[in-house]
């Protein structure tokens, strides 16, 4: 079951950008945010749409991406507990540029716009540690775009399956914590579901991963590295 607290005990609050408003801005955030939950697979906004203020999840995880051509996606991101997301489109006063999607039950607080703006002005950290959020962001566009130019599709996969590992870490088995179809996969390397399919099978041959159903377990991380040019 989602449970839902006030902002002042989100064990969250000091692993984000939030930690830098003082204890009344605290106090002022938890009054104007607005708790949604948002079920497995539902759509929280779609590319185009107007959002009316910027997210942070609480619990849970969601999928950020783009719509292409003949409606496939390209996964930007996953986004957790602590993630924000939104403020592009919000700051910029444009419609949104990705769409979301729940990939579990997730718990968001929703800031609206008007508020954003009002502690962005009274709090110069907060406003520079957006910044600093926008500049990280832009960097690992700038790295995906590299990739996708540079990076073949089994060093794509291999690089995936480690950042999955490294940014949500494993259970008590050592399967990755989050479950992704094989089209998600592919949509986030950007290539077809067909090629994921096949790597898949290709490393799990090669002692690289085990696979049960959707859930991935990393058995060599190292040679998962030499191939993804980690070093």
């Amino acid at each position: 079951m989602i449970e839902e607290s006030g902002c002042k005990s989100c064990a969250l609050l000091f692993k984000n950008v939030f930690r830098k408003l003082s204890s009344d801005q605290v106090e002022y955030l938890d009054s104007v945010r607005n708790c949604i939950i948002l079920k497995k697979g539902k759509v929280l906004y779609e590319e185009g749409n107007r959002i009316t203020g910027i997210y942070c999840i609480k619990s849970g995880v969601v999928k950020i991406y783009k719509t292409g051509i003949e409606g496939k996606e390209q996964i930007i991101k996953f986004a957790k507990g602590g993630d924000i997301f939104g403020y592009r489109s919000v700051i910029n006063n444009e419609p949104a540029c990705t769409g979301v999607t729940a990939l579990e039950d997730t718990l968001l607080c929703q800031i609206p716009s008007s508020d954003l703006f009002k502690l962005l002005r009274e709090n110069a950290d907060f406003a520079l540690e957006m910044l600093h959020i926008a500049c990280k962001e832009l960097d690992e566009s700038n790295r995906f775009i590299t990739d996708i130019a540079q990076k073949s599709v089994k060093e794509r996969l291999a690089e995936i399956l480690l950042h999955l590992k490294n940014e949500f870490g494993v259970n008590n088995e050592d399967m990755i914590n989050l479950t992704l179809t094989r089209e998600e996969l592919a949509n986030i390397i950007g290539t077809a579901t067909e090629s994921v399919i096949r790597l898949l099978s290709e490393f799990k041959t090669e002692g690289l991963i085990e696979i049960h159903g959707r859930k991935i377990k990393i058995k060599n991380e190292s040679k998962l590295k030499k191939i993804c040019n980690s070093y």
